[in-house]
């Protein structure tokens, strides 16, 4: 089955400005099939994602979160859960003001302590090629990194895969699958 998806969406659990029904109702719009909620875990209120069992929708919704991580400076990564699945992401380096040689080096660093699977190519939803090269040996992912409704459906992942929460995850780990951005797509 064709999938369109976001990885990396935020609500007004932490610093965005739609509410989980609304980020769902957004993303619906513009025919996404799966998104996931990662709201920064230092603004996260507790209890915030409940409403996600009472969603009346047909994506799939997977709950995450944007951990601050520190590791030769701080760094964002997404946690985001499947049923058994765990996708961990390294979040917008050159927001960070990382070098492609400063993001292998902190990749290296978070690796000894935490596996991760995939690493943004993306600011805000605009492609950084500079860190689409063969050096950063992670599969890369598109992200729009949505806190505000006109973000949404700047940059997203599409995959043919089972309509499935681990089958996702496990596509995007092996890299099977390509990145979008609004009016083309990259392989």
């Amino acid at each position: 089955m064709h999938l369109k998806g976001a990885l990396h969406v935020h609500t007004t659990c932490s610093d965005g400005t739609l509410s989980i029904k609304e980020a769902v109702a957004a993303h619906e719009a513009l025919g996404f099939d799966f998104m996931a909620l990662t709201d920064h875990d230092f603004l996260m209120r507790k209890g915030c994602y409940d409403v996600v069992s009472r969603l009346r929708t047909d994506m799939i919704i997977f709950l995450g979160v944007e951990i601050m991580f520190h590791e030769k400076g701080y760094i964002h990564i997404n946690r985001v859960e499947g049923d058994r699945e765990v996708l961990h992401v390294f979040n917008h380096p050159s927001e960070l003001g990382l070098t492609v040689p400063a993001t292998i080096e902190r990749i290296g660093a978070v690796s000894q302590k935490l596996r991760l699977d995939a690493v943004e190519i993306t600011t805000r939803g605009f492609y950084l090629a500079e860190f689409d090269v063969p050096e950063i040996r992670l599969p890369k992912i598109a992200t729009d990194d949505s806190h505000e409704r006109h973000m949404i459906g700047r940059a997203w992942v599409e995959m043919d895969a089972p309509r499935d929460k681990d089958a996702i995850l496990k596509a995007i780990k092996a890299g099977e699958f390509w990145n979008c951005f609004a009016g083309s797509r990259h392989t």
